[in-house]
């Protein structure tokens, strides 16, 4: 089992920044693939973001490349997904989601992530 807690959400302004962080407890985090995702209401979850298990990949949907950068400190068991440049349609739960080494998938699809924290609200205003 690993356990995922998500803070860093809140109310930023449209243009401001946040930082995600996602502390991991249980299981070794180094074996584990990293994934961000997010669901506004009334919509389906999507991929946001996923970095390899040492950090040297990163991944992105188009809606963030260039504006959210995401990283990982395995000594902290933690990974971070900042955001900057936020805009009205970056609001949303976000969730981070952990990915076994020891299978095969796409980091792109939530179906392929083996645990899920409980997620952090995102809110963007004017």
């Amino acid at each position: 089992q690993v356990q995922l807690v998500e803070s860093g959400g809140g109310l930023v302004q449209a243009g401001g920044s946040l930082r995600l962080s996602c502390a991991a407890s249980g299981r070794t985090f180094s074996n584990y693939a990293m994934g961000w995702f997010r669901q506004a209401p009334g919509k389906e979850r999507e991929f946001v973001a996923a970095i390899s298990w040492s950090g040297g990949r990163t991944y992105y949907a188009d809606s963030v490349k260039g504006r959210f950068t995401i990283s990982r400190d395995n000594a902290k068991n933690t990974v971070y997904l900042q955001m900057n440049s936020l805009k009205f349609e970056d609001a949303a739960v976000y969730y981070c989601a952990a990915f076994s080494n020891l299978k095969s998938g796409s980091y792109y699809y939530s179906e392929y992530y083996d645990y899920w924290g409980q997620g952090t609200q995102v809110t963007v205003s004017s």
